[in-house]
Order: C-alpha cells, then sequence, then structure tokens
C-alpha cells in the first residue's frame, strides 16, 4: 500500500478532473505489477496494473475504491475489470467520495465473490486526496493560502518592494507545488505591483503542464501587456460586468478569457462554482491582503503555506491577509495538523483550516 501510495503521488496534479490514483498487484509477497493513473481519457491505476501480468490469484492493493459504470462514464469500470480479471483479494486505502461510485464498487467485488479489505493506508489516501473529495463532495476547487512575510506579518516595505523576502529555496519550493495543481489564482493588485509571470518553474525550468492562470479583477486592471498573457498555458479574467466592454475585447483578442460572475465585483462563489464545473480540483492562491482576505472571510480557503522569513520590516508595509477577518482570537482560522519545515533561512508553517471532509 505504501507503493501503491507513492505511484499515486506522482500522478498528482496530471489527472484531474480524475482522482490520482496508485495499484500494485503482488503474488506470492512479490510485485508483479503496478499502475498510476493516466490523464484523462487514459486508463486508471487497476487498470495500467492488470494489463502488465497476470492477475489470476493475486491481490490488489489500491489507493481509492474501484470505479464502477455511471452516466458520462468513459473509461471502463475498474471493479468489472477486477472480477473478470481473477483477483484473489483486494486491499482498498479509502472509499469513494465521489456520490456516483460511493461504495457501489466495494459492494460489486463482494458480490462477485471477491474478497474486500479496506482502511489500510486510509489517512496518507485522505491526505492525498483532499482536493479531489473537496471537489466530489462540494462542486468546487481546494484553495490552498500561499503567502511569504517576513517575522512582523509584512508582505512588502512601506513602498510596496517585496523581492524577495524569502530565499530561493522557499521560492523553489512554491514553484514544485505550483507545477501540481490545476490553477493559480490571484488578484489584479498583485499583477500590477509585480507583473508575476504565474508559471511553474521548478528547479528553474518551466514545467510542461501549467496551470491555469486565474485573475480577480472586477475593475479593469489588468493591463494588455502584463507578462501572464504572454506565458505558456491559459490566462482566465475574471471580471464584472460593469468593467469596460474595450477591455474586455482587447484580453479576448490577447489570448485571455474573460469571464464575468458579479455586477460592481468578483463574486466569488460564482467563480469558485465556474472553476469547479470547469473540473478545477486544486487552486494555488498568491493574492496580495485583499484577495486571500476575501478568500478567508469568504470561507474558500482549505490549506494554508505561509512561508516566513527571518526578517522585520516594520512601517506601513501590507500584511498578509487584509479583508473583515476575526472579531474575536478563538475565532481566528487555527491551522489544524499544522507541520514545520525549515526552508534554507526560512520556515514554512502549513495546515488545513477546516476538518477533513468525510
Amino acid at each position: 500500500m505504501q507503493r501503491a501510495l507513492e505511484l499515486a503521488a506522482s500522478a498528482r496534479g496530471a489527472t484531474s478532473p480524475n482522482p490520482w490514483v496508485g495499484a500494485v498487484l503482488v503474488r506470492d509477497g512479490r510485485v508483479v505489477a503496478e499502475g498510476a493513473t493516466a490523464p484523462p481519457g487514459g486508463p486508471h491505476a487497476e487498470a495500467v496494473a492488470l494489463a502488465v501480468a497476470d492477475a489470476r490469484g493475486c491481490d490488489l492493493y489500491v489507493t481509492l475504491e474501484p470505479c464502477v459504470p455511471f452516466p458520462g462514464k468513459r473509461t471502463p469500470p475498474c471493479a468489472e475489470a477486477i472480477i473478470a480479471a481473477g483477483c484473489r483479494r483486494v486491499v482498498v486505502a479509502m472509499e469513494d467520495p465521489d456520490p456516483a461510485v460511493g461504495g457501489r464498487g466495494l459492494a460489486l467485488l463482494r458480490s462477485a465473490g471477491v474478497p474486500v479489505e479496506t482502511g489500510d493506508g486510509a489517512e496518507a489516501a485522505r491526505d492525498l486526496l483532499r482536493p479531489y473529495t473537496r471537489h466530489r463532495l462540494t462542486g468546487r476547487p481546494y484553495v490552498i493560502a500561499r503567502f511569504a512575510a517576513s517575522l512582523d506579518g509584512r508582505t512588502a516595505t512601506r513602498s510596496g518592494d517585496s523581492k524577495w523576502i524569502t530565499g530561493e529555496a522557499a521560492r523553489d519550493r512554491a514553484h514544485r507545488e505550483r507545477a501540481w495543481v490545476d490553477a493559480i489564482l490571484t488578484g489584479s493588485g498583485t499583477v500590477l505591483a509585480d507583473d508575476p509571470a504565474l508559471t511553474a518553474r521548478p528547479g528553474g525550468v518551466a514545467a510542461e503542464r501549467q496551470p491555469l492562470r486565474v485573475v480577480v479583477d472586477g475593475r479593469g486592471r489588468t493591463p494588455l501587456g502584463a507578462r501572464l498573457l504572454r506565458e505558456p498555458g491559459k490566462t482566465l479574467i475574471a471580471t464584472a460586468s460593469t468593467a469596460g466592454a474595450a477591455w474586455k475585447q482587447a484580453l479576448t483578442a490577447a489570448g485571455a478569457e474573460v469571464f464575468e460572475c458579479g455586477d460592481a465585483e468578483v463574486d466569488l462563489n460564482l467563480l469558485m462554482d465556474e472553476l469547479g464545473r470547469r473540473g478545477i480540483l486544486s487552486i494555488w492562491a498568491e493574492g496580495g491582503a485583499t484577495l486571500l482576505g476575501s478568500l478567508f472571510d469568504g470561507g474558500h480557503v482549505d490549506e494554508v503555506w505561509a512561508f516566513i522569513a527571518p526578517i522585520v520590516i516594520g512601517g506601513r508595509g501590507p500584511g498578509a491577509v487584509g479583508g473583515e477577518g476575526a472579531a474575536l482570537v478563538a475565532e481566528g482560522w487555527r491551522l489544524q495538523s499544522p507541520r514545520v519545515e525549515v526552508i534554507g533561512p526560512d520556515v514554512l508553517v502549513r495546515g488545513y483550516t477546516r476538518a477533513q471532509l468525510p
């Protein structure tokens, strides 16, 4: 199961809107085949493993419940393939939270006389598939709020200078995380201040698969010469109906997609619903204090990655998170299952803002 989880992690980010799953086929205590979910339209992890070796009399370890037939499904159901292959036993880490599957795969295997065990590796599988679970149960993406700040919580100096608060190692770590998510979200203020590329460049090299770039811009401020409009991949500008029509037309001509979701300002609820409909499972939110504050106030943030640098900026520099915030300390977003890592001279604090969805 540990190997199956490693295989699942290796496919993370390449399978959306499908879950990233790993499968290992074992005979007499020896691994005879393994597989990970292919990009959409390709075979699932179980099918990959079953195609490699004769599964008769084998045990199959898989990180997520095997799928079953349902309307709109494009690939053969794995539960039926497992039965046909003659597997001796199936060990499943977690039940599929998708209501279209939700226990039906396990029931189908058992009804065919295949013994099924569940729960081995469940905690690791649930952590790995948090974005998938969030999407399937709510229809919305899983949002990871990321910011880099000084010891006193500043993200820039009073003059607006913010390059660079954290070191190269922390910035590369952020790029490695960008490389697996489905979308990077920022605000027009960040576009104006930093002119970011919003691409994934782990190790300084542009990733082959680039996440969707999403800019929240209700007032039509994103310049036509913005760097992110010239980078590989797709850009979505989320704006309001009151933003200038000529500006929207010019952005479209520049290759961006313009999506109206609100009258005078961007409605984040409408935006999250739309991104969920598009099969976006995960979002890396790197906006400034205004956007991050709106995401927190709206209850959209599922996970936090805070890179803290050993520097004090002081003065009137902006803070990391704005918005209305909490009225009482007890009402703040205290992270669950927090983890602390030292990355070069900086410290990463990350954790979840809500309990894990069932």
